[in-house]
């Protein structure tokens, strides 16, 4: 008997262990923003300036060390520019938990009132409400200020470094694509083979993109081939324009 009584029990504490170590796709978005905008800008950039330059009519050389140039100069911009938007970001979370440290030290409180009135804004009752701004406060009072009040979590937190490091090594992920189409495609169909490869390249980041962010397949590469077909095809007018005009 005891241990058909507890069966009920330990089934319980299980289901409670599973949907605790469920993963969802939202603790991606620090590095899948980054990922994904990287790879995307690499193919549409490189591609851009190579169907742009070949259709100027310059030498497969040429266009080599251009797009060659493109990749390392991209990789790096990427790298600063999500460093340093990130970073600002981390500052302004950083600022933000400082405040509410003072705020907790000074005034625990006034801060234990805003809680409560979070919470039932919420849908609590007050004595509920009162009950779980208690209980979280003398857990981790800061950490419940900084979800409940700020909206800051460990899944959400700015990550400068993380996010550098994968616009960086994405870019250039993206950018083989134009630079292996180079290496293998005839002279005289640079800009037409470079837009087939980059196309295809981009659906395919599309869809890894949102098999990885539970979104829609169709919809991501859709939303990526129409962008890159606008990118390149403008780029190449322009080479086109200024080739005949050189």
């Amino acid at each position: 008997m005891p241990v058909s009584s507890d069966l009920p029990d330990r089934r319980r504490r299980r289901r409670l262990a599973a949907r605790h170590a469920e993963r969802h796709n939202s603790h991606r978005v620090g590095w899948l923003r980054a990922a994904v905008l990287g790879a995307n800008d690499g193919t549409i950039s490189v591609s851009s300036l190579v169907v742009g330059i070949a259709a100027s009519g310059a030498s497969r050389d040429a266009v080599l060390i251009s797009a060659i140039a493109a990749t390392v100069a991209g990789a790096l911009s990427m790298a600063a520019g999500e460093y340093v938007s990130v970073q600002s970001q981390a500052d302004t979370e950083g600022a933000d938990l400082a405040k509410e440290r003072h705020e907790l030290a000074t005034d625990p409180a006034g801060e234990l009132a805003e809680l409560v009135e979070i919470y039932e804004a919420r849908g609590l009752d007050h004595e509920l409400a009162v009950a779980v701004a208690e209980q979280l406060s003398q857990h981790d009072a800061l950490a419940a200020h900084a979800r409940d009040e700020l909206g800051l979590t460990e899944i959400l937190r700015a990550r400068p470094v993380q996010a550098a490091l994968a616009s960086a090594a994405s870019f250039a992920v993206g950018a083989c694509v134009p630079l292996a189409t180079l290496l293998v495609a005839s002279p005289q169909h640079l800009a037409r083979s470079t837009t087939v490869s980059a196309l295809l390249a981009l659906a395919l980041f599309g869809a890894l993109s949102a098999r990885a962010g539970g979104a829609s397949v169709l919809r991501a590469s859709l939303r990526l081939l129409i962008w890159g077909a606008i990118a390149m095809g403008i780029t190449a007018a322009v080479g086109r324009l200024f080739g005949a005009v050189v």
